[in-house]
This record gives C-alpha cells, structure tokens and sequence, in this order.
C-alpha cells in the first residue's frame, strides 16, 4: 500500500514542477496519427495547449506531461516518449512487463492510411497493397489472415453490403490464391 501511494505522490509532484507549456515546435512536430499496430491508428492533437489522444474510439483522452517529450497515458498505462530522431514517432518507456521489447510505433505520413482505411473509403488497390506489404513483413500476422479477412467478408454480407463483401474476399483470394475456402465465400458472395 505504501508503495503505490510513493509512486502517486512522486507523479503527482513530477507533473507539477514540470512546465505545463509545449512549444510551437514540439506542437507541430507532434500531431499527427501514429501507427497502434498495422491497423489501428493514435491520433495526437493539442487543445489549448493539452496534448489529447484519439484511440479506439475514444476522444479527448488528455495525456499527463510528465516532462518535456513524456507523458502518460491512463488508457494504455504507459507513458509515451516522443522521439524525433531518426523520425518522429513515439516509443513506450521501458518497463519491467515490457521483458526488454521495445514498442514504437511511427508517425504516418499525411494521408497515409491502415489497409482498413483505404478499404473503407473504397481505395480497394491501396487496401490489397497495404495488406501485401503487411502479408511481406509478417505472413502470421492476424490482420491479414485468411480467416480474419473471410469473416470481416461474412459480416459484410450480413449488413447486405454485397460490393463490399466482394472486394475482400477478391483481396482474400489474391493473398492466399491456394486455399478453396476463399473462392468458396467469393462464390457465395456472388450468389
């Protein structure tokens, strides 16, 4: 009991002696969308000179300025480093749980996007050329599984949005051309 209460006290004591004030250059340099994972999205902004996140649905989530480039952040229970060098993006400090794996996820370009993204504003190239170079980096990653996009296709058919359930299981098919359960939901999409 006494130790969570130190470490309250000594975070509440770090935020007050810290300058609540960011400059211009850290606002601007900072804002923007960070990749989560290879398809969810942070979204950093400032509001009256607050650094807000945007994640999983989730507004207005106001950071912790710890100091100057790090702040926490209660809905992940980390706090965030913003690094600039060798690009900006942001990195987890290290903690115990961590077990020495280091966590950064980088900044997006302007109008870059999440394969789902361009998916759903209907860039269905951008979506299977995401999903490729995701598939190319990590061929296990549950994003791009057979199963995982076959289902996101049923789910589509289920609301009856027939053109849309076509075009992933299409992208489906191109990523895994040697499996019959792609062609068999395509099939069925078009039926």
């Amino acid at each position: 009991m006494k130790k969570p209460l130190s470490l309250i006290f000594l975070l509440v004591l770090f935020a007050s002696c810290t300058s609540q004030k960011n400059s211009e250059e850290f606002i601007s340099t900072t804002q923007g969308r960070y990749l989560f994972n290879d398809n969810e999205v942070i979204e950093i902004y400032f509001k009256e000179q607050k650094l807000y996140a945007k994640w999983r649905g989730r507004t207005d989530i106001e950071l912790l300025k710890v100091n100057d480039s790090a702040f926490y952040m209660k809905e992940l229970n980390e706090k965030i480093l913003f690094v600039s060098r060798p690009q900006m993006h942001i990195q987890l400090a290290e903690k115990r749980e961590h077990k020495g794996i280091k966590y950064d996820f980088r900044k997006l370009k302007n109008g870059e996007k999440t394969p789902h993204e361009y998916f759903e504003s209907q860039q269905f190239d951008k979506a299977l050329d995401a999903f490729k170079m995701i598939q190319q980096r990590d061929s296990l990653n549950p994003i791009i599984s057979q199963g995982t996009l076959n289902r996101l296709g049923y789910k589509y058919i289920k609301k009856e949005d027939f053109d849309s359930a076509l075009e992933i299981f299409k992208i489906n098919a191109i990523l895994y051309p040697n499996k019959s359960n792609v062609f068999d939901s395509m099939a069925e999409a078009y039926f």
